[in-house]
């Protein structure tokens, strides 16, 4: 069996269910471990290998984070398939030291490689189905808002709350500052 009839059986065998919830979101998702888990057993039966790697890279002044799957045939090294995914560091991620801002980016840039490479169907996530139509507006006066500033102060991604409402650029500033 070549390498792409491997990939095929472990495409077609892959089940990675989402069992990790975004409790402010309210969605749930499936994190890199969760594909790492469910895909390590399938790789051995198949005779091959996942191997990730990740690099810094940077355009224009944004630095990212580029995460490449490989699998590749245990018997015979030469033959392997990749995908590559990219994320960017969100350096105003409040709560968050450094490394664990580049940790994050990792492990979303991950699972998109892996994602790719498995051939993994993310398009019920709520990332996917939000059409950014019916986003309700945040403002100071909205009932959310001490709820929003909570969330913050404990260190959640601002990019939650702003895939969540639609917020001006006024109220954005102040909240991307809330310690």
């Amino acid at each position: 069996m070549n390498i792409t009839e491997k990939l095929l059986m472990i495409q077609t065998e892959l089940k990675a269910p989402k069992n990790q919830r975004n409790a402010f979101g309210k969605y749930n998702y499936r994190s890199a471990e969760d594909i790492l888990e469910a895909v390590k057993p399938l790789a051995r039966k198949h005779d091959a290998v996942l191997k990730i790697n990740d690099e810094i890279k940077e355009i224009g002044g944004v630095i990212y984070i580029e995460s490449t799957a490989k699998l590749i045939d245990s018997k015979d090294h030469s033959m392997q398939i990749e995908s590559t995914a990219q994320a960017i560091i969100d350096f105003d991620a409040k709560g968050m030291q450094q490394p664990q801002r580049t940790g994050a980016a990792s492990s979303y840039a991950k699972k998109y490689a892996l994602g790719n490479l498995l051939l993994i169907d993310d398009t019920k996530d709520a990332d996917a189905t939000n059409d950014h139509t019916s986003k309700p507006r945040l403002t100071k006066q909205s009932q959310s808002y001490d709820k929003v500033v909570e969330y913050l102060q404990g260190g959640g991604p601002i990019g939650s709350v702003m895939s969540k409402y639609s917020i001006d650029k006024e109220l954005l500033l102040e909240l991307k500052n809330v310690k």
